[in-house]
């Protein structure tokens, strides 16, 4: 598999006119950034549903009392998830220099 892999990156490194570095560089970017997109999405969609801008601030409002755990528990659980994805994404774009 990775002389299959070397020549497409090969192949497409000289159709693009890039070197194989810069090529992996892109792709490797471009992935991150997209997936980074998917998970702020699904973060407004959380946080729009509540009214609130973080896992904090909701948990926060489990503590006053001014939103039901039964109903949230999950979502919660799902926001404290794409925060920490988010965060990891974030910091392995730091990388792709």
């Amino acid at each position: 598999m990775a002389v299959r892999v070397q020549t497409m990156l090969k192949a497409v490194a000289q159709e693009l006119h890039l070197s194989q570095e810069e090529l992996l560089k892109q792709a490797t970017r471009s992935l991150l950034e997209r997936q980074l997109r998917e998970v702020k999405a699904e973060i407004f969609q959380i946080t729009g549903r509540y009214g609130v801008s973080s896992v904090e601030e909701m948990e926060a409002r489990y503590r006053d009392g001014t939103l039901e755990e039964a109903d949230s528990w999950r979502d919660l659980q799902r926001l404290d998830h794409l925060e920490y994805k988010r965060d990891r994404l974030l910091k392995l774009l730091g990388t792709v220099s």
